[in-house]
């Protein structure tokens, strides 16, 4: 290539270059006069901010396939740059079509509010569309590799010879893939069955937690003192787990006393009602206290009383505990557990 050749190919790609640039100038400019209304502003800003860089990455690759032609490259020079650019192209793309899947998602999220009373259904659509997004990105980025595997010759060859031995092939990939496909299945099992959703209360391994993230693979659950218990999804499709907010939100909180026997109940049933009525926590729909079990030494006391959530159900059991102690310690001593040691009197014989 001479240097005439080479001073048309530097303006050609210098003005391929300029006009992706005035392009995404120009479609920023859109993005920001449709931002106006505020019906879409902060969708199109997120977009906007987002989708960036692979925009730009696209229109750079897109303007240089078309201005290749007007180059004075010929031959394998030509095919070999052309080539890197179809490479770039559908990289590009789909790094753009993942950011696009992002903004969709946190737009759908925002229509989904988390901080209401019963958000049982918003809970359900945020883990479907979460699961959907993941499973959608990674169908994106094998198709976008396939794509790329399949621009060179050799590599196509190789895909036919390996579809005309696919049968044992295809059972080592299945039995080296099992467990994974085994998670990637209850995943999809536990998102679309109404298992499991985001913000779920689930007691596992003995501990009390929400579901934080729920993938395709493994499912993070954030414990009442903020640690993280990371567990396969095959662990919720195989294992018995307790799972307190399946068809609502709303639970019942327990709180359990022992007593002695000599506890006037009714005083203490008295006592429950003004500190379950006189609570933040309480729901205003249901609560009673009941004497479900006697030892030999005390007598249980449990305290039943409906929450919003699992979270306000813990706060007013412990409520709940704490003043009735209190009432008992102050107003009814004679009620807190005691032990009771009978002394004999002396033998005759003084022993």
């Amino acid at each position: 290539m001479d240097a005439e050749q080479l001073v048309r190919a530097a303006i050609v790609v210098t003005a391929a270059l300029l006009t992706a640039i005035v392009a995404g100038w120009l479609f920023r400019f859109a993005v920001r006069r449709l931002g106006r209304r505020r019906r879409y502003q902060r969708f199109l800003e997120q977009l906007s901010r987002t989708c960036r860089w692979p925009f730009r990455a696209v229109l750079v690759v897109v303007a240089l396939v078309i201005a290749l032609p007007f180059t004075a490259l010929t031959g394998a020079a030509r095919e070999m740059v052309h080539h890197g650019l179809i490479i770039a192209l559908i990289g590009a793309s789909a790094w753009l079509t993942v950011r696009v899947l992002f903004v969709l998602e946190d737009a759908a999220f925002r229509r989904l509010p988390m901080d209401v009373a019963d958000n049982r259904r918003m809970r359900r659509a945020r883990t479907r569309i979460g699961m959907l997004r993941r499973l959608t990105a990674v169908t994106v980025t094998v198709l976008a590799i396939a794509s790329i595997l399949m621009t060179f010759a050799p590599l196509r060859t190789l895909g036919a010879s390996l579809l005309a031995s696919a049968g044992l092939a295809g059972v080592v990939a299945a039995l080296a893939a099992h467990a994974t496909l085994a998670h990637i299945f209850a995943g999809l099992q536990l998102a679309f069955t109404d298992e499991l959703h985001i913000d779920d209360v689930v007691v596992v391994e003995g501990e009390w937690g929400r579901i934080e993230e729920l993938r395709l693979t493994y499912v993070v659950v954030r414990l009442w003192d903020e640690r993280r218990l990371v567990l396969p999804t095959t662990y919720f499709t195989t294992t018995p787990f307790q799972h307190w907010t399946r068809n609502e939100s709303r639970v019942l909180g327990a709180a359990v006393l022992h007593l002695d026997h000599r506890m006037p109940v009714d005083a203490l049933r008295a006592e429950a009602e003004k500190v379950v009525a006189a609570s933040v926590h309480w729901d205003r729909r249901d609560w009673v206290l009941q004497v479900v079990d006697t030892t030999e030494t005390t007598m249980v006391v449990r305290v039943l009383a409906s929450a919003i959530d699992a979270q306000h159900a813990y706060d007013l059991r412990c409520e709940i505990r704490e003043k009735l102690i209190a009432f008992v310690r102050e107003h009814h001593p004679e009620g807190l557990p005691q032990t009771r040691v009978l002394l004999s009197p002396p033998s005759a014989d003084g022993q």
